[in-house]
């Protein structure tokens, strides 16, 4: 480990000078920061809880790449990577780090990527102490590893950038030099945005070098044989890979080398709003322990005791813990190549089947399509289910084009000879509002069934819509509920419902068509 002359050096060739500065603190030392500097408390039985205030999710709007020499020519300029230009980046680092002249900073080295071969070194400094037991939690601690940062976080909500001086769209910025290896964080207290920088940092660098990464979680079986959920939010991608029948080596960011698959963070960032006990033991028992960040959950005043089903302050509450308190997690953060992946969607229009396998080139068309559907009524204005595509399941991270990360995906699949199904957990028996949400239980069944090999020699029907083989039969579920045209009471009615999203899908995937062979195109739905 390097000394403390060392690390000072470190922070003043970034330009921070300051004498306090509190080098890779402990939790414990964390606590006492936190509640010394009111940033937080500690609830019942030991968690902290901390509050993010305005901004109670990511700011994507305000999420910049800048446009340099060494990375212009293989980021997908656009939307989701929106440029700034280096002058720009020059007077936000300046005006940054001049604000944070001899002030209190926390600093965590720690390592992105369980792999060693492609681990990451990452310094985070941040200025709240809860901040710095956030990432010590979400990343890699490794105190016996020697630690030469090759990338630095820097995280100041309380930075206000000026959209005039800084090219910003608002106060709020998070802007990613590759070329000097640098994230600036401002303007937003969630601690979320630190973890995702670095998650868009290692989608750019581990693609060049040949290693797929993914926004997935993953598990593996008795006999090493690993399966990967794909989902966007609120599909059950954490819930659905957290079986006590298997071991979890992670729950949402991974990467696929030729050595296998390995978890890019050392801890678990889930969401908590209605958690409960009976259906997602670990995470809940995870929410009571001393260690985890628990942010916008209500507590009592009095008693400290927290209250999950709240959601005065948010839905988007969140628990971040190392992967340890998790009983059955793999330590190493390794696993062998994927015998299956999942593609999870939560369809709100009722009319994708419930399980249904792919074939390779159907397997970089929903990848590529990341399908899902917003429910009406949880968002002003939305009055009837719509449709929500994320390249990749992971659009917002993705600083290279789309097509890469599929191509490498299909390369993948076929090497090694992974099966890959698609799960649909949404409703079934007509759209949200007239049926209802796939039973937990069916689901849990399906993909134990996919997993161990039950579905492999039953016979497939193909849908007529989505162009996808539908098993006919799988245990503990029943045929009906196999095929989502006959859990409708009107069959014209699910033909309409039908139709129109597999409009949607064709509409969607026109971006992509000049990039991918005929084959994928041929494997999405019929219009």
């Amino acid at each position: 480990m390097s000394t403390e002359v060392e690390h000072g050096r470190g922070l003043q060739a970034l330009g921070i000078v300051s004498d306090r500065v509190r080098w890779n603190l402990t939790a414990a030392a964390l606590y006492e920061e936190v509640v010394r500097r009111h940033e937080g408390v500690i609830a019942a039985e030991g968690p902290l809880v901390c509050r993010t205030g305005l901004h109670t999710g990511r700011s994507p709007n305000d999420k910049f790449v800048v446009r340099e020499p060494s990375s212009e020519v293989n980021v997908d300029w656009g939307k989701v990577n929106r440029p700034m230009e280096e002058a720009h980046f020059d007077t936000l680092y300046r005006d940054f780090m001049s604000s944070l002249q001899g002030r209190d900073v926390f600093v965590q080295d720690v390592f992105a990527g369980a792999d060693p071969e492609y681990r990451l070194p990452v310094r985070i400094v941040t200025e709240f102490a809860w901040h710095s037991l956030f990432v010590r939690n979400l990343f890699i601690v490794d105190p016996q590893a020697s630690h030469q940062p090759q990338f630095t976080v820097i995280d100041s909500p309380s930075f206000k950038a000026d959209p005039k001086r800084h090219g910003t769209n608002s106060d709020v910025v998070v802007a990613l030099h590759f070329g000097r290896k640098l994230v600036l964080i401002g303007g937003t207290s969630y601690a979320g945005e630190m973890k995702k920088s670095i998650f868009t940092v290692l989608n750019y660098l581990l693609p060049l070098a040949d290693v797929l990464s993914m926004h997935c979680s993953a598990n593996t079986g008795r006999d090493g044989d690993v399966a990967l959920f794909f989902g966007l939010s609120g599909t059950g991608k954490t819930t659905l890979s957290s079986d006590p029948q298997r071991m979890l080596i992670g729950d949402d960011e991974h990467g696929w080398s030729d050595r296998g698959v390995f978890n890019f963070e050392g801890g678990c960032y889930a969401k908590t709003i209605r958690l409960s006990a009976d259906a997602e033991p670990q995470i809940y028992a995870a929410t009571r322990r001393f260690g985890t960040v628990l942010e916008n959950v209500v507590v009592d005043p009095e008693t400290r005791a927290l209250n999950l089903d709240d959601d005065r302050l948010t839905e988007n509450t969140r628990a971040a813990y190392p992967i340890s308190f998790i009983d059955n997690a793999v330590g190493s953060g390794h696993g062998s190549h994927p015998r299956n992946l999942v593609m999870l969607t939560a369809d709100a229009f009722g009319v994708v089947p419930p399980v249904s396998r792919l074939s390779p080139e159907g397997a970089m068309y929903h990848f590529l399509s990341g399908y899902t559907a917003k429910v009406a009524g949880t968002e002003k204005g939305v009055s009837e289910p719509g449709a929500t595509f994320s390249t990749c399941f992971g659009a917002p991270f993705l600083p290279l084009p789309p097509s890469r990360y599929a191509a490498m995906l299909g390369e993948k699949i076929a090497r090694h000879r992974s099966r890959v199904w698609l799960v649909n957990t949404g409703w079934t028996g007509g759209p949200y509002g007239v049926g209802r949400r796939m039973k937990i239980g069916y689901t849990r069944a399906m993909i134990r069934a996919a997993l161990s090999g039950a579905l492999d020699d039953v016979r497939y029907e193909r849908d007529s819509w989505f162009n996808l083989d539908i098993p006919v039969s799988c245990p503990v579920v029943p045929y009906e509920v196999l095929q989502p045209r006959n859990t409708w009471s009107d069959g014209a009615a699910y033909d309409a419902q039908a139709a129109k999203l597999a409009r949607m899908f064709a509409e969607n995937f026109k971006v992509f068509e000049a990039d991918v062979s005929r084959e994928v195109i041929a494997a999405g739905p019929r219009v």
